[in-house]
């Protein structure tokens, strides 16, 4: 993929997940005044996920990475606007949901379930594989939120 071409994508991948992330800020209630934030936490976040992979980094890996920098700019962005992190960091985070592996996981067990003995076992191993990629992913995704704030950004306590 040439430079140009990287660069549109990744607009393109930031603009879609600005808007998702707008979207899901909106359905929760989030302040007005804090939508930016949501937008660009969700923009950059999956974009540094997209570009990861785009350079070959597995999807949890690059999942692990994009969430971390959605806790670090939750955490920013809380500390301008003196709001919660969570107002910027879940509807964010929401782009990174690995939709599509949840889906197959879930249309593999119903296959299995309604399978009988002589059915191939491709479809039991498809199943288990995504299913573990979908618990890393939210694993990924918790881990990476949580991350900064922990490491970084802790308050002392008062006692």
């Amino acid at each position: 993929m040439s430079a140009v071409d990287l660069i549109g994508f990744v607009v393109q991948d930031a603009f879609w997940s600005a808007l998702a992330a707008t979207g899901f800020a909106i359905l929760f209630n989030a302040p007005k005044r804090t939508l930016v934030g949501c937008a660009l936490g969700g923009a950059i976040g999956h974009a540094t996920r997209s570009l990861l992979m785009q350079a070959g980094v597995e999807i949890e890996l690059a999942t692990l990475f994009g969430a971390t920098v959605i806790g670090l700019v939750g955490v920013l962005f809380a500390q301008r606007w003196r709001v919660p992190m969570t107002i910027f960091t879940i509807s964010a985070a929401v782009t990174l949901v690995p939709g599509g592996f949840a889906y197959r996981t879930m249309m593999g067990i119903i296959e299995l379930s309604t399978a009988d003995p002589t059915t191939s076992s491709t479809v039991l191993v498809a199943t288990v594989v995504n299913g573990i990629k979908t618990g890393l992913i939210l694993g990924a995704i918790a881990a990476g939120i949580a991350a900064p704030r922990l490491l970084f950004f802790h308050e002392r306590p008062v006692v």
